[in-house]
């Protein structure tokens, strides 16, 4: 589809990352791997004399929807989400940050892996779950009045609108969670957006 045709593609300076963006507006990332099966660093590579024999290897991180079809409705413009031009900024704590454009509006993301928990086991029965966490009971009154009344005047009452059944309150059951596993996932988060400050197409964007 015309959505997958490349139209932006920057490496980062160490050249362990490379950005694609799309006519779709989509940016995605991609890491070098030859470089940490071997463990010889780029630098050293370049100061070698002879032809290095092998092309370098890069592995699909992850991709975002970095831009969106828009409409300038004050100059009656249609504004395509095709990436125009990608940046790699400073590396800080472990994160990827970039920056991406189209042809009005300039983003800065930042990519990070993230624990994500997984949930094990819990120790709520799913027979006697009702509705929004309710758990349904036998001993619960059945002709209830508003405001807790009940026709039943056999209860002990502690006020107009509190009761305990003759043979005390059921059993409060706390849910237990078990957290076994905690997977690490990227995730792409748009930390500035600069929009509506361009008369003219961006063909190009840098920083400082």
């Amino acid at each position: 589809p015309a959505v997958d045709i490349i139209s932006a593609i920057e490496f980062d300076k160490t050249g362990d990352h490379l950005a694609t963006g799309d006519r779709g507006g989509r940016v995605v990332l991609f890491e070098r791997t030859d470089t940490k099966d071997h463990g010889v660093p780029r630098r050293d590579l370049e100061r070698m004399e002879y032809p290095i024999g092998r092309h370098p290897e890069f592995r699909y991180k992850t991709e975002f929807q970095s831009h969106e079809p828009e409409f300038d409705y004050l100059k009656s413009l249609e504004i395509e989400e095709k990436i125009n031009k990608i940046r790699w900024c400073q590396t800080a704590n472990g994160a990827l940050f970039l920056l991406s454009t189209n042809d009005k509006t300039i983003k800065f993301w930042k990519v990070q892996e993230k624990k994500v928990k997984k949930i094990s086991d819990m120790n709520l029965d799913p027979s006697k779950a009702v509705g929004n966490g309710s758990i349904a009971s036998s001993s619960t009154p059945k002709h209830c009045l508003a405001n807790g009344g009940s026709p039943d005047r056999s209860y002990n009452y502690l006020g107009n609108d509190f009761s305990f059944p003759p043979g005390g309150l059921p059993s409060l059951r706390l849910p237990v969670v078990v957290v076994t596993s905690q997977e690490t996932n990227l995730v792409a988060r748009c930390r500035r957006v600069y929009a509506h400050a361009h008369d003219y197409h961006i063909n190009s964007v840098s920083n400082n």
